[in-house]
């Protein structure tokens, strides 16, 4: 212990990321935050790239072996949702945790919370039992919220490893953050790497 939240043998922790959904539902958004606490290192990947597996060295200088590891994800949208809807929002969460390469496995207890902040309920009339009115969106336009789900937990859980640093914790137990040189040089080798524009533009 004392080493804090650790991500696919690297130093892990909060990340969060989001998506503006395209027309009709332009108007709302889907955002994710994880705690990235999981994963082994040979099972590591970034758009489909096996980084863990190149990286062999860094990992840390103490033993998880008994200490199981798990990511807890929220997803939160503005978009007017019922309860089986956000349960669907829910699941494609796990959907963006398989493309960073986790199998949640045996001893991980991996959490998902889906939430919206449309169909505000009065407390009273809450406590009270009175009737009220749900909206929500048709089902047949959900697939972009499905999507966005999966797109912003994939990219908040690379961007919990991409902006963490080097931590010493307790009895100088070291965990190494993604060394981002290397882990660049290796996207870049199987050409996942988008050019980056220059001012003049070009074609």
């Amino acid at each position: 212990g004392g080493t804090g939240m650790i991500c696919y043998q690297f130093k892990g922790g909060i990340g969060t990321a989001s998506r503006q959904l395209p027309p009709p539902l332009e108007t709302y958004s889907v955002g994710v935050l994880v705690q990235a606490n999981h994963g082994a290192r040979e099972l590591l990947r970034i758009d489909g790239v096996a980084v863990g597996e190149e990286i062999g060295d860094l990992l840390p200088e103490v033993d998880r072996q008994s200490n199981p590891n798990s990511i807890l994800m929220i997803v939160a949208t503005d978009a007017p949702l019922l309860d089986y809807q956000l349960n669907r929002l829910a699941r494609r969460a796990g959907h963006g945790l398989a493309k960073t390469g986790s199998i949640s496995g045996n001893s991980s207890g991996d959490f998902t919370l889906a939430f919206s902040t449309a169909n505000p309920i009065a407390r009273n009339t809450f406590w009270r039992g009175d009737r009220y009115e749900l909206e929500s969106i048709d089902e047949t336009e959900i697939y972009p919220l499905l999507e966005a789900a999966s797109e912003a937990t994939e990219e908040a859980i690379l961007n919990a490893l991409f902006l963490a640093t080097d931590m010493v914790g307790r009895d100088g137990t070291k965990v190494h953050a993604l060394p981002l040189e290397r882990t660049l040089e290796i996207m870049k080798r199987y050409n996942r790497l988008f050019p980056v524009e220059t001012a003049g533009g070009g074609a």
